[in-house]
Order: structure tokens, then sequence, then C-alpha cells
């Protein structure tokens, strides 16, 4: 049997696998990717939160995505209807494109959220992982997975012919989604239920433009009485006339699935018999509610759906699945690099599983609290129209000002799905590859699932800041990449960025200083940095490859070489070695 030899083997390629690849291509990994399919058959996941977008930014592939994808401005009116063409119940403004929630989303990131289908984004990420130099083979399955202390070894079947072969790596990540052979082999341990909920999910071609394009929206919710379906969910893939719906169904029998079943909802959903449409593909699926217990095992990785499945509520998977190997695929490259120690390793598991089982939680909330709405609006399924137009006549009219006040608390609930700028961006890292500074973490202000809060904290996020260089508007986000550490520090800092390159040069670890301040060359020219660094003009924040903020000085040291090297040493596991 053939055998190849690799560093890292990555298996799957959704979105945290082709993520995964492109990276550690572009940081000269030696990695090979393997997927029994190809890209994407299906629209799958579509809203893509704008810590994702940051990522396709950093990969160079923003502008080839936004212009595939629909945009920010067009995602924001969700209506629910009894049906396209019947009665509009409600309707609110989500991905936070209302006027009280846009600010915020601006002013938290250079990158806006799109609505940007599975099967088109995955093609998109492929082509930048190949153009990167990555090795992927499509139409490879990985059937079984072992390690030892030194390596893992995989055994592959090429599904189009030919004989198998097995892979020996240093490490391996399994993107290799629910059924996923990594986690199985690997022996990780998962936590909650699975099967608490029964869908279907049909991709639909038709012309809704008479319904849609005036109140343009990523989703369409109907509840259709007379329909087989307690609700569907409609997810616009082209505007307006492609569209991938989950029908959400109490108890899913075999003969659902049948064309002529799946025929009568998509009509009743669309409720005008002069709409033409055709059906392209039907699906199955369960909800779930489930996370791995660890992240790692050995040389063993798990991310995406092989590591958190949970609803579609919020539009967390793929970003969450992006920002897996975000996390993972630097710290990797050090660690083989012999530039890291292996406990940095341990940081991707400390940090991720955290917001895996957040983000579980919160999807799963999130289909919970739309129960209030459908109660308050009181229409079910068994309903002849008779009782559909007295309860409608009931809820809107004279008599109707506490149900109608019922309804809209239950619509202002929904926000936890529809406009959680806390949950997509807020999210705080606690791990050895972190150097706390003896802050306190402070209560938020606000809600912290509706309202994200920008901060230097370690752990944190870097805020975003825009900027000037010469000519050019760039972003604090856009002075990091996912190759090196960046040391941002004021007018006043050059003692910091004599340490930075002297470090560097000591650890073979880019360390890339940068002056940020009025006036000068990188030009806080808003002075937005000034208010959001939270340190003093002499101080300094250390930026990690992920953009995580990993340490920072509020002020100056006596010894800024020492101190930042004391940090750099706790980051990277190496002991008293820097």
């Amino acid at each position: 049997m053939e055998t190849i030899r690799t560093d890292v083997l990555v298996v799957g390629a959704g979105p945290a696998g082709l993520t995964a690849a492109s990276l550690l291509a572009r940081l000269g990994v030696d990695a090979l990717t393997l997927t029994k399919y190809g890209t994407a058959n299906a629209p799958r996941a579509h809203i893509t939160n704008q810590r994702a977008v940051e990522i396709l930014r950093d990969l160079g592939i923003e502008d080839r995505v936004r212009a595939r994808a629909l945009p920010h401005h067009l995602m924001g009116k969700q209506v629910f209807a009894t049906a396209f063409a019947g009665r509009e119940l409600s309707r609110m403004m989500t991905w936070g494109t209302g006027d009280e929630r846009i600010g915020e989303y601006r002013a938290a990131s250079p990158s806006e959220m799109c609505n940007i289908a599975q099967h088109v984004l995955e093609p998109i990420l492929l082509e930048r992982a190949l153009e990167l130099g990555a090795d992927i083979r499509l139409h490879h399955e990985v059937v079984s997975v072992a390690q030892d202390d030194d390596h893992v070894t995989a055994r592959v079947r090429p599904r189009e012919g030919g004989a198998e072969f097995e892979v020996v790596a240093r490490y391996a990540i399994g993107c290799d989604g629910a059924r996923t052979v990594v986690g199985r082999d690997g022996g990780f341990e998962f936590e909650g239920e699975a099967g608490i909920g029964n869908a279907v999910t049909v991709w639909i071609e038709a012309d809704l433009s008479r319904y849609t394009a005036h109140r343009s929206g990523a989703l369409f919710v109907t509840v259709t009485p007379g329909s087989e379906d307690l609700v569907s969910i409609w997810t616009c893939i082209e505007p307006w006339n492609e569209w991938s719906t989950i029908f959400i169904r109490p108890d899913l029998a075999p003969n659902d699935l049948d064309e002529s079943v799946v025929v009568d909802s998509v009509r009743a959903a669309i409720g005008d018999d002069d709409v033409a449409f055709s059906i392209k593909s039907v699906s199955p699926w369960q909800f779930n509610h489930v996370v791995a217990s660890r992240y790692r095992r050995g040389r063993l990785f798990i991310a995406g759906d092989a590591a958190h499945r949970h609803p579609p509520a919020n539009g967390l998977g793929s970003n969450t699945s992006m920002q897996d190997t975000y996390n993972l695929s630097w710290k990797l490259a050090l660690v083989l690099r012999g530039q890291a120690g292996e406990g940095l390793l341990d940081s991707y598991d400390a940090e991720r599983q955290p917001v895996g089982r957040q983000i579980v939680d919160r999807a799963n909330q999130s289909v919970d609290e739309m129960r209030g709405w459908f109660a308050a609006v009181g229409l079910r399924p068994e309903m002849t129209p008779e009782e559909v137009d007295a309860r409608l006549a009931e809820l809107y009219g004279p008599d109707g000002e506490s149900q109608r006040a019922e309804l809209l608390a239950a619509l202002q609930l929904t926000n936890g799905q529809f406009n959680a700028h806390g949950v997509e961006l807020g999210q705080h890292y606690r791990s050895k590859a972190i150097v706390e500074d003896g802050t306190p973490r402070p209560e938020p202000a606000r809600d912290p699932v509706l309202h994200y809060e920008p901060s230097t904290r370690p752990g944190s996020p870097l805020p975003h800041a825009w900027l000037t260089i010469g000519d050019r508007d760039v972003s604090t986000l856009d002075l990091c990449a996912c190759g090196r550490f960046t040391l941002i520090t004021g007018a006043g800092g050059q003692p910091w960025l004599d340490a930075a390159a002297k470090l560097s040069a000591e650890l073979g670890v880019e360390i890339e200083g940068v002056q940020v301040s009025l006036g000068l060359e990188v030009n806080d020219v808003y002075g937005d940095w000034i208010r959001r660094r939270e340190v003093g003009d002499r101080g300094c924040v250390l930026v990690r490859p992920d953009r995580i903020v990993a340490w920072r000085s509020a002020g100056p040291v006596e010894d800024p070489k020492a101190a930042l090297g004391a940090a750099m040493s706790a980051i990277l596991a190496v002991g008293g070695r820097a």
C-alpha cells in the first residue's frame, strides 16, 4: 500500500477544512486535504457574519465573495406571513440592518455581513486554497484514522477508482462533519442530545420577485394553516428566484418526502397557483444540541460540524467552523517549525470548545424563543380558512391591543437570533496563550447577546478602527496577518518597536511593530483607535496571528524587551527560552 507523508492531514473540505487548507498553505505548512465528496452540492449554510468575512478578507477573497453574495442592505426585511401571497403578520429588521443597530455593525468591523450559500462560497474558498498552493484531493474518503505518540495514520479510499493508500501525518484536523471519522476513531466524546426535532430542506427555483423585491430579506417565514408544516423558512439564494426552504414538521414520516407532498407544501407556502416552481433537491435532517467535550485528543483535532452540531438559528454554523480553523492553523505552523511548544496546541481546545458550547446553546435557545411568536399569532395547521380569518380579525381588530402587544414582545425576543451581534463578534478567550494584564473583565453595559463591546483586554478580538496610510483607508485589522504577531503602539512607543524587532530576530517568530497615532504614517486621523485602544500612548497591544489580543501594557515599562519576551514565552509555551 502506498504511503504519503505530510505534516498535517485535513479531513473534509467544507468551510472549516478549506479555511484550514488555505491558511496552512499560506503559512508554508506541508498539508494534505482529503474530502469524500466535492464542494457542497446544495445551499446549506448561508448567513456569513462579520467575523467570518474578516477571515475571507485576510485570505484576500472578500471582494470575490461579496460579488456573489446577497449584500447586507438587502438582507434585512424579514417578513412573517401566512404565505408569500398571503397576509403579512409582522415584520422585523434583521442582521443589524435596522436604523437602531446598523451603526453598531458598521463601527464594529471593516467587513459587512452578507448572505452567500455554501455551494457558492466553497468553490471560491477552494479556488483560493489552490492559488495558495494547497494540496486538496476531492472524492477521497478517509475510512479510518489511528494515532500513536508520534504520528497519525489514515487509510484512504479513492472514490473514483484506484488503490487504497495511507497517509501518515504529524497531526490531523477532522473537518468531516457530523459523521466525523476523526471524531469516531479518535475517541472524542460528545455532550448533549441528537435528533430533538425534524425538518426537511427543499431547494427551489421560483420567481417570487413580485412578493419579495419590495421587502427584501435573507429570510421569509410562512405560517400556513391547512399545510402539513408548522412553519417554513425560505432563504434567498439568488434574488428572487432561488430558495433553500426549511419545512419544520414535528413527526416526519417517510412519505413526507414524496414529491407530491413536497409540491403541496411549496405551493401552500407560496400561496399563488400561478407561480411556477421546480424542486432541485429534498433533504431531511434533524435538530441537534451536541458539542464535543474536547476538541483535541493527542495529535487529533476536530473542527466545524465534527465538533458542534445545532440548528441553523442565528446562522452560526459555517461562521463558527471557519473561526475554529482560523484559531488552530497558525498554532500548528509555529509548533511544526519548532518556534512554539506543544502546549500551544492545547489552547485550541481551551479557547474554541467554550465557543462551541455557547453557539450550540444559543442556537437551540433561539429556536425555543421563536415559539412565543407562533403562540402569539395563534395560527395552527389544522385551522380552516374561516377560522384563520376569524383569528386574524381578532388579533388585528379593535379589541386585539393586548394580543398585539404580546405578539410584538415575542417578536422582540427573537432579536437574540436575528440581531445577536454580541454572540457573533463578542467571543472572549481564556487560555495559556493569553497573558492576562490583571484588569477585571468589566460587566457588560448592555445585553451581551445583542451588543458587541470592543476591547483590547487580552483574549478579546482586536477592535476595528479606520486609519489611513497615504491615500488608503485601512482597518486596524488590516495591520495584522495570520502569519505574524503584531505589536501596536503609539507615538511614544519606540522602545516597544525596538524590543519587538530584537525579539523577532531571537525567537525566529515574526513580530511586526506598528506605530499608530494622529499624524503618523499609520494615521489615526479620526481618533477612533485612541478611543478604543485602552492603553496609553507609550503602551502597546500585542495581537496574535488570529487577530486576538494576546497581551497589552498600559504604558511604558523599565525593560520593554523583558516584558514582551515574557509574554511571548508564555504564549508560545516555550518556558524561559525568550
